[in-house]
């Protein structure tokens, strides 16, 4: 699978004062071939009568984020337009569009009707994943993080690692972990490997609700957490004292 480039989420002016101007024409540039992109897919697979599915291919050359990011802030500059569905419109609502002033340049200029069903078709693929979302989740500004098993965001991932498994992230310690912290690192490991890391606090959906945790996490979780724990040691008698103490 092709390495996907980055997507740079946050405007222009943003990345003149951020001196990030180099990333955000990287990114903006490929949104641009993006969309074009996806209205050559349309044009070469709609018969007349019917679009056939091609969302596959774009995502494959471009990634999940950057497809789901220029659909949105397509169907978002048509929101009084009714050949979209409302199903759609709602769905890019929940999509951030920090760069307003350019969005028009990578808007999929295919007629509405179809760009509507290459939209449904995308959202096919993504509901395939099998992700945690909001709905699987406890967010907000004042819940504590610490000893809590979180959901990574999808963009954080890879598409390769955009998976349920890949998502969990149990959180040990880190200034991000508790609520209205200066920090935001939060530190622990990957519930599907042990791999220890960390985050930032708003790289998380929120933590998962007990009814959603996995069984296969919950024995990953205690396994690694065992493993953490301070070997017994012998004393100068020959007894055994817990962590050396």
């Amino acid at each position: 699978m092709p390495e996907h480039k980055p997507l740079y989420l946050y405007s222009l002016k943003e990345a003149a004062e951020w001196d990030e101007k180099d990333e955000w024409r990287e990114s903006y540039l490929e949104n641009c071939d993006c969309a074009r992109a996806i209205e050559r897919a349309i044009d070469e697979h709609y018969d007349g009568q019917r679009l056939n599915s091609c969302a596959q291919e774009i995502i494959d050359r471009y990634g999940f984020d950057r497809v789901n990011f220029v659909l949105a802030a397509t169907v978002r500059q048509g929101t009084h337009d009714g050949r979209y569905s409302e199903d759609n419109k709602n769905w890019a609502r929940r999509f951030s569009v920090m760069d307003k002033e350019n969005t028009w340049q990578y808007h999929v200029r295919s007629h509405p009707g179809l760009v509507n069903l290459f939209v449904a078709d995308a959202r096919r693929l993504w509901d395939k994943l099998g992700l945690f979302d909001d709905r699987h989740c406890e967010s907000g500004s004042q819940i504590d993080y610490t000893d809590r098993m979180l959901v990574l965001k999808a963009s954080v991932l890879k598409d390769e690692c955009k998976t349920p498994q890949d998502q969990l992230f149990y959180a040990e310690s880190g200034n991000g972990c508790r609520p209205n912290a200066i920090g935001t690192k939060v530190y622990g490991f990957h519930v599907s490997d042990g791999e220890k890391t960390y985050y930032r606090r708003d790289e998380f959906i929120g933590a998962l609700k007990e009814e959603f945790i996995p069984e296969w996490a919950q024995e990953n979780t205690r396994k690694y957490l065992e493993a953490d724990e301070p070997a017994d040691e012998p004393d100068e008698d020959g007894g055994m004292t817990l962590g050396g103490m």
